[in-house]
């Protein structure tokens, strides 16, 4: 039988078990042996990161290939206006390519969110806004640099999801580990 283990990754957590610049990593956290991550979040993003230590599993959850839904909650800078939404909706150009079409909307902040440390900067002039962004691809930084293309710069990146899988009540740093 496999494992799953679903992590709540905070911010500024390498997405490996070492690290050779005394980072925090995921050891640092998860006391599961013999798992890996299935795919990357970046060191600055937060969220529903899954580990296993079942190689199909981990191809099926990372390949982009397989075009397993991931669905962020996603602070950007300014108010996006119909235009961006659709801009986003329909798939930005970005230098290594254009991205495939995503679902987006406005939503309030999520319920029960936890504070980040640190806080994101807030400009006293600048609204922000919470979009709820789902992708089937994997570009470095994809989402942020979607977001910024369409001229709102992600402030906060959450992953949400990942296929069925969610954060529920995972708070920031926890894990659960469900048996494949």
């Amino acid at each position: 039988m496999s494992r799953l283990v679903l992590f709540n990754k905070p911010f500024q957590v390498m997405c490996q078990f070492t690290d050779d610049q005394a980072r925090k990593t995921l050891a640092d956290y998860i006391k599961v042996p013999g798992v890996y991550a299935a795919g990357r979040l970046d060191y600055d993003s937060e969220g529903l990161l899954a580990l296993t230590d079942d190689g199909k599993l981990q191809h099926k959850i990372a390949n982009p290939k397989n075009k397993m839904l991931k669905t962020y909650w996603v602070q950007v800078e300014g108010i996006p206006d119909d235009a961006s939404l659709r801009a986003l909706a329909k798939g930005v150009k970005l230098k290594d390519g254009l991205t495939k079409p995503a679902k987006v909307k406005l939503i309030s902040e999520p319920q029960n969110l936890w504070p980040r440390t640190p806080p994101i900067r807030e400009r006293k002039l600048i609204p922000t806004q919470w979009l709820l962004l789902s992708i089937k691809e994997g570009k470095n930084r994809q989402v942020r640099r979607m977001t910024a293309a369409v001229g709102h710069p992600t402030l906060r990146l959450i992953r949400y999801s990942i296929g069925d899988w969610m954060l529920d009540e995972l708070k920031s740093g926890q894990y659960q580990v469900l048996d494949m």
